[in-house]
């Protein structure tokens, strides 16, 4: 029975991706990460950071004083995007400019309060079981922290000395992947195309909602997406793996780029 499940052809979803994505293993432990960091958060800084600060009140205080508040202290400890020193913070934590490029990755598992946090897991929860089922694990964990990691980078990018924290920019990317996987199954996509249309307009009409890094994961999740659906089935899985290393490299290349010139 053994060497006849070593020899066996295993079943895979139609992108290639374990069956294993059905049970959400890696959308439940995204989740439990994005919690964990809020818990970290309140041991450093008490209750307050999750609670008493509302959506983006910190934040804004922060970005407009540079006040070290227990807050901002607390982001800046657990891995907000920010880019340079800020006064009583930066020489304890760096920013990205010092060195502290870790941030284009911890950022999108820092939340700016409980509003923030609890939006974000229910979108995660909703969009990430469906995609994990139909990717498996390996590909919607690569198609998540690529298209988080894409919105990170379009903030430092486009918004110098500005801040920037959420899972929003790995969750525009997932939307982005939703639209690119129901086209390659010749799906409907006019229920994702009206809930895209919608974020995007909120983004731009909500003020402090980070366009750079929500349409950087949206448009980075998009390229993800189409090398993981549209790669031939003969070469499917070295193609995938080219496709999302070769977006990567793009985005570990252009952070060098910029953080030279800062």
């Amino acid at each position: 029975m053994a060497e006849g499940r070593r020899t066996q052809r295993q079943a895979r979803t139609a992108f290639g991706g374990s069956l294993s994505g059905q049970a959400g293993y890696v959308t439940k432990a995204l989740i439990g990460l994005n919690l964990l960091a809020a818990v970290i958060g309140v041991v450093i800084a008490g209750i307050p950071t999750l609670i008493g600060n509302g959506l983006f009140t910190g934040v804004t205080a922060y970005q407009a004083m540079g006040a070290v508040t227990p807050f901002s202290f607390t982001l800046a400890a657990t891995g907000e995007l920010y880019q340079g020193a800020v006064p009583g913070i930066g020489t304890v934590f760096p920013g990205i400019d010092d060195g502290g490029f870790y941030r284009l990755v911890t950022a999108m598992f820092i939340h700016y309060g409980l509003v923030h946090l609890l939006f974000n897991m229910y979108a995660l929860w909703q969009l990430g079981r469906q995609l994990e089922t139909v990717l498996g694990p390996a590909r919607f964990a690569a198609l998540y922290l690529i298209a988080g990691l894409g919105g990170n980078v379009a903030v430092y990018l486009l918004d110098p000395g500005g801040l920037g924290a959420g899972a929003s920019t790995a969750l525009f990317g997932l939307f982005a992947g939703f639209f690119v996987i129901l086209r390659r199954l010749g799906r409907d996509t006019s229920g994702i195309v009206a809930l895209l249309v919608m974020n995007v307009i909120i983004t731009f009409l909500i003020p402090n909602l980070s366009w750079e890094g929500h349409i950087g994961g949206l448009v980075t999740g998009g390229v993800v997406a189409a090398a993981l659906a549209y790669a031939p089935r003969e070469r499917r899985t070295p193609v995938q793996v080219a496709g999302c290393a070769a977006v990567v490299l793009l985005l570990v290349v252009v952070t060098a780029a910029r953080a030279l010139t800062a």
